[in-house]
């Protein structure tokens, strides 16, 4: 059955999502392990050595991954995402002192988040492998380290929360979940979310193409700030 006849337009990459989904899935085990290990409520679950083995080792996968995704994925997309992602411009002002202003395929609130998720992960890394180094020598251990690692660690579950909120419960913007999903947003949405972004798209001299393009037309290349990002036709059941 076709999806009301809707139009939908290449939001992320494969490499892009990649990226997202090995972070996410990193982030609840290491939350997960890393509340067992500080919660002396929780201290009875599993063995304490295990759970800091897992800890430890998902650190290290995560960094891994993303290697891998940086090395071997779609490099020239990901620059592109992350010169999206740097660029801070009047219209991202405005719209933090809450101007109804026009946004880029991410909006100012956006990038702040993936600012202050990148600089976490950076601490988190640091903090953690003193932790690790400091339970070896103790040369690396400095009093701070664990309050640094902690709060890190609490003040990632509130914004997780509040990232949350936004992609699974709130209406108006919870439709963005698709587009790390499957790759595609619903042109409309991102006409009244990303109208910027949209503008840049159709100036590209693409346009909406065919709504008889084939499915695999939804899996087109990165679509950042001045790329040609295709336009997918409506999911089918």
């Amino acid at each position: 059955m076709r999806d009301g006849g809707k139009t939908y337009l290449n939001r992320f990459s494969k490499s892009e999502r990649a990226v997202h989904w090995i972070h996410a899935a990193a982030f609840f085990v290491l939350l997960g392990s890393g509340l067992v290990l500080y919660l002396p409520s929780l201290a009875g679950i599993g063995n304490r050595g295990l759970v800091k083995d897992v800890h430890l080792y998902t650190a290290i996968a995560w960094a891994l991954a993303l290697l891998a995704v940086v090395l071997l994925g779609d490099r020239k997309g990901l620059r592109r995402t992350l010169n999206d992602l740097d660029g801070f411009d009047l219209d991202d002002r405005l719209w933090l002192r809450r101007y109804p202003t026009k946004q880029g395929r991410f909006n100012a609130g956006q990038k702040l988040n993936a600012a202050v998720t990148a600089a976490f992960a950076v601490l988190f890394a640091v903090s953690g492998t003193l932790l690790w180094y400091g339970e070896r020598d103790t040369r690396f251990r400095f009093a701070g380290t664990i309050v640094l690692h902690d709060g890190l660690m609490w003040i990632s579950v509130v914004l997780l929360a509040g990232h949350l909120y936004l992609s699974l419960i709130y209406p108006r913007t919870r439709h963005s979940l698709r587009g790390i999903v499957r790759g595609d947003v619903e042109l409309q949405w991102a006409r009244e979310h990303h109208p910027k972004w949209v503008q840049e798209v159709l100036a590209s001299g693409q346009g909406i193409e065919d709504q008889a393009r084939p499915q695999s037309g939804r899996l087109g290349p990165s679509p950042g700030r001045g790329s040609a990002a295709q336009v997918s036709p409506p999911a089918g059941d």
